[in-house]
């Protein structure tokens, strides 16, 4: 059962960063540093969540 709230709780921190990604992109201007690194962190995050909640 802890994995499957582990497993939430990074498909939830996922989804917030790379809504921040977006925001950040559409801002433009040095907003992009912040674009890239919260995608890229987004995008690990959401592998981790996947791993989290694929069953065993």
């Amino acid at each position: 059962m802890h994995r499957r709230a582990l497993g939430l709780l990074f498909a939830s921190l996922s989804a917030g960063l790379l809504a921040i990604a977006v925001l950040s992109a559409l801002e433009g201007g040095r907003a992009w540093v912040i674009a890239l690194a919260a995608a890229a962190v987004g995008v690990w995050m959401g592998g981790l969540s996947l791993r989290a909640l694929r069953p065993t």
